[in-house]
C-alpha cells in the first residue's frame, strides 16, 4: 500500500496525479487529515505525534505496512510516523518538506499566525492569498486555480489551527538518525516556501536516502511536474520492493 499525506493547506485531492499514475501498480490511499475536507473535526488539539499515530491507524486498518508519501506538512507527519512506528513504514517519499517550523522562532511564530489569518479572511480569501505562492511563476493558470480551489475546500478551523500549532512545535532534526526506512527526498528547484535547503537538512540527517531536485517546479512539485515526480516515485518504489517476494508487493 502507498499512503499519501497532504500538505497543511490541502487535502487528498492534491494527489490526483499520483492516484492516476500509480494505482495500476500499488494500492494508493490518500487521506484527508483530521479536521480537513471530508474528515471529521478533532475533539481537541492534536500534536505531531497524534497525526503520526492517526496515520499509523490508517495503515493498520489496511494491512499493516505501507510506503508513505508526504508533501510538506505531510512529509513531517511521515517522518514522525517512521520514527514512532518503524514496523509500519516500508519506505518514505518526502516532497518539498522540512524538519518542522520549530527549528526557528520566526518560522514558528509565522506558522502560529496562520490560524488567525484564516479566521479573519475565511477559506476562500485565505486560499486566494496563499495558494499562488505554492507553485512556480511559470505554472499554468489552470493549476493555480485548482490549487486555490482545493485549499478553499479543504481548510477550516479548528483543524487548520491544530496543524499549524503542531508544525510550530516540531523540530525533527534530533530524530532523523533514528529513521531506518529508505527515503526519497524531492524538492522543486523553484520552491520558495520550504525550499531546497530544508530538504537538504532532511536528506543529510537520514541514513538511507536519495535526494532529487525537480526542475521547473515550485512547492507543489507533485502537481506542477507530475510526470517527473511520478517517475522518481515509481523508481524508488520498485527499488524498495525488490527485496520482497511477489505476493508481498504493493
Amino acid at each position: 500500500m502507498l499512503l499519501c499525506l497532504h500538505g497543511i493547506g490541502s487535502s487528498s485531492a492534491a494527489f490526483a496525479p499520483q492516484l492516476a499514475a500509480l494505482s495500476d501498480t500499488f494500492r494508493v490511499v490518500a487521506w484527508d487529515a483530521p479536521g480537513y475536507a471530508k474528515s471529521a473535526d478533532p475533539q481537541g488539539p492534536l500534536t505531531m505525534n497524534d497525526y503520526a499515530d492517526a496515520a499509523a491507524d490508517v495503515i493498520r486498518a489496511r494491512g499493516g505496512r505501507a510506503h508513505v508519501l508526504g508533501v510538506s506538512w505531510g512529509g513531517v507527519i511521515a517522518l514522525r510516523l517512521a520514527a514512532r512506528h518503524p514496523d509500519l513504514v516500508e519506505s518514505l517519499m518526502v516532497l518539498d518538506s522540512t524538519p518542522g517550523s520549530g527549528t526557528d522562532p520566526d518560522k514558528a511564530a509565522g506558522m502560529r499566525a496562520r490560524a488567525d489569518e484564516l479566521a479573519r479572511l475565511g477559506p476562500e480569501a485565505f486560499a486566494a492569498a496563499r495558494a499562488p505562492r505554492l507553485v512556480s511563476a511559470d505554472a499554468p493558470p489552470q493549476l493555480v486555480e485548482r490549487v486555490t480551489a482545493t485549499m478553499a475546500a479543504s481548510v477550516r478551523l479548528p483543524g487548520y489551527g491544530h496543524a499549524a500549532e503542531a508544525m510550530a512545535a516540531t523540530d525533527l532534526r534530533g530524530e532523523l538518525h533514528r529513521i531506518t526506512a529508505p527515503t526519497l527526498v524531492l524538492c522543486g528547484d523553484k520552491d520558495h516556501v520550504t525550499g531546497p535547503d530544508s530538504s537538504q537538512v532532511l536528506a543529510g540527517g537520514l541514513h538511507k536516502t536519495a535526494y532529487v531536485i525537480v526542475k521547473d517546479a515550485g512547492h507543489l512539485a507533485n502537481q506542477e511536474q507530475p510526470e517527473r515526480v511520478n517517475a522518481w516515485l515509481l523508481s524508488h518504489l520498485h527499488i524498495a520492493t525488490d527485496h520482497r517476494t511477489p505476493h508481498q508487493k504493493g
